[in-house]
């Protein structure tokens, strides 16, 4: 497939361009500062968006197929998170792209207290700014009319191996025997080029953990 990648230059993001390009899709990585991108491949194309420019996400989402945003805020400006969903929402419709995959966070996947993660006493106080806004992206997502998936991680994600082997989920956290839930950067971007390939979630959200 044709894809453009917003976010590639970021830790998940560069697993994912790493995952789609190892399986043959033609990726357009648009991010802010293309030389930092050092990655050279016959399939890549990078050029330079700014995701709170509405029309310079059309611009480079303009004849692609599918969009997959592996955006993440910096650390205290959590609130970017719901003008670049905006952003990203009417670029695509503006570039006819229907097709999007979103990066997202775990703290609103519920957990079998049935409370959300964010919720729960041992949720760290210092990243639920960050949950909330990802949680109120999530809503601009599903009511944008696009064909959307959102992709949230497990409670712990870091780099690690690909092993292709993990257990999806709905809307609710995956832990494993001991109550833990991880999964490798490596993996995640596996699940998240699945999804591109076989449209399991269109219009809903999916998570991954070991």
């Amino acid at each position: 497939m044709k894809i453009v990648l917003f976010g590639a230059s970021g830790t998940i993001g560069r697993a994912i361009l790493e995952e789609a390009l190892k399986r043959k899709h033609e990726v357009t990585a648009a991010v802010r500062r293309p030389e930092a991108l050092e990655v050279q491949h016959t399939g890549l194309l990078t050029l330079s968006a700014d995701l709170l420019r509405p029309e310079e996400v059309a611009r480079a989402a303009k004849d692609h197929e599918a969009t997959i945003s592996a955006y993440g805020p910096e650390f205290g400006a959590e609130g970017e998170l719901l003008e670049v969903a905006r952003s990203l929402v009417e670029g695509l419709k503006t570039a006819g792209v229907n097709r999007l995959i979103v990066v997202g966070g775990a703290g609103s996947l519920k957990t079998d207290s049935g409370d959300r993660l964010m919720d729960t006493p041992e949720f760290p106080e210092e990243i639920k700014p960050l949950a909330a806004a990802h949680a109120d992206a999530y809503e601009i997502y599903a009511q944008s009319g696009l064909d959307y998936t959102y992709a949230s991680p497990a409670a712990i994600i870091t780099p690690g191996r690909r092993t292709g082997q993990f257990r999806v989920g709905l809307d609710r956290l995956v832990v494993d025997e001991n109550g833990k839930s991880e999964i490798s950067t490596q993996d995640y971007a596996a699940a998240v080029v699945d999804e591109l390939e076989e449209g399991n979630f269109i219009g809903a959200r999916f998570t991954v953990g070991y």
